[in-house]
């Protein structure tokens, strides 16, 4: 019965929030009905304690917290495995996942390889849009990969899960019509792009904020596309994930304390923050906004953290540790993001090349989005 009302709590938070994709109804029916996300969850799930380290909720012990973490918010993952106390491997929050699934313009019959199984509920969802037979799936951890394929065979799903190096693709079953990744990554590998037909989309997320969609080049040798939307992914197996803001900032007293203008409430405009990623990618930011004030939150994954708290009568106090200044360097990027016209999530777009990739603002031929 839990599992059931926070089903349809979820269906209308998505509902009234907009978030179900006008142009594909099937991404709602089949997240709802045809192939529902608990089916793909194992019995045991992780959350975050609120303090210092991710504990497990197991569904034989608690079963309505387990279904709260299956259903819990559109923005809110299920973490399914914690290797070396961060998460490695999520069911994806269902507002990404429906909006990933809406930009890869998915139609019956095509050939859609994924990377980063997982549990396999996404690799299920396309199945029942492309069809028996014509999704490949390729996952990174071997125990993962076959509990996926029982999962998707129990559902009646036919798809076939490979445990292998997803940044190689899975060039058996080239050519694909579409290419959809469920990690992230920073360079775009081009065996995804080689592997897809002239024509065919590839739906990535990009860095750690946003994911893009980009359609291979009538003769093969490009990608180009925009970016579609937030979100938060887990990087590729293997990447240092880096430390995190609490454990870089510790206990002791901050180095100095830094004087920063009303301007840094501009990095409460998600736009800006996808700006600083292109232009700033080692600084991780967030934002918490509340009647109290707006807190800032920066550090580079390494040696510096920055915290900045603006109250509502625009006073603001801000510290600083290690040898960086987070909040100096942040300021430049905003500074230029405003040169730069302000430009929208959805202006920003990439190119991929042999040779690399350039994320550029506005039109391709504009040059790299670069200070």
């Amino acid at each position: 019965m839990r599992l059931n009302d926070r089903r349809r709590e979820l269906a209308k938070a998505m509902e009234t929030q907009g978030l179900w994709p006008a142009d594909s109804p099937w991404v709602r029916r089949a997240i709802l009905d045809t192939v529902p996300r608990h089916l793909f969850v194992p019995d045991q799930l992780w959350t975050w304690n609120g303090h210092n380290q991710y504990v497990p909720v197991d569904r034989g012990r608690d079963q309505d917290a387990w279904a709260d973490l299956v259903y819990a918010g559109p923005e809110d993952s299920a973490i399914i495995q914690i290797i070396d106390g961060l998460p490695s491997s999520s069911l994806s929050c269902v507002a990404v996942v429906a909006d990933m699934l809406d930009s890869l313009i998915l139609e019956p019959g095509q050939r859609i390889l994924e990377v980063g199984t997982g549990a396999g509920w996404n690799a299920g969802l396309l199945a029942s849009r492309a069809g028996a037979g014509l999704v490949t799936s390729v996952e990174v951890d071997a125990d993962l990969a076959a509990a996926a394929g029982q999962r998707l065979a129990a559902a009646g799903l036919d798809v076939a899960v490979h445990a292998g190096d997803g940044n190689a693709g899975w060039p058996a079953g080239a050519p694909y019509d579409g290419v959809i990744a469920t990690y992230a990554v920073d360079e775009i590998p081009w065996a995804w792009i080689e592997q897809t037909r002239p024509g065919g989309r590839l739906v990535i997320p990009w860095g750690r904020l946003g994911h893009v969609a980009l359609t291979v080049a009538d003769d093969g040798k490009s990608a180009t596309g925009w970016v579609q939307g937030l979100g938060m992914f887990m990087p590729s197996r293997g990447v240092d994930q880096g430390l995190e803001h609490h454990a870089i900032r510790g206990d002791g007293p901050p180095d100095r304390t830094v004087h920063v203008d009303r301007g840094l409430r501009a990095l409460a405009d998600v736009n800006l923050l996808f700006a600083l990623r292109v232009s700033h990618p080692d600084i991780r930011i967030t934002t918490t906004d509340t009647k109290e004030g707006l807190t800032v939150r920066l550090h580079d994954g390494v040696s510096s953290w920055a915290t900045a708290v603006i109250d509502q009568a625009g006073t603001t106090a801000a510290y600083e540790g290690g040898p960086r200044q987070l909040l100096a360097e942040a300021d430049a990027g905003r500074r230029h993001w405003q040169e730069r016209g302000s430009p929208e999530l959805w202006d920003f777009g990439m190119t991929v090349t042999p040779d690399g990739q350039s994320v550029w603002s506005g039109a391709a031929d504009a040059g790299p989005y670069m200070p």
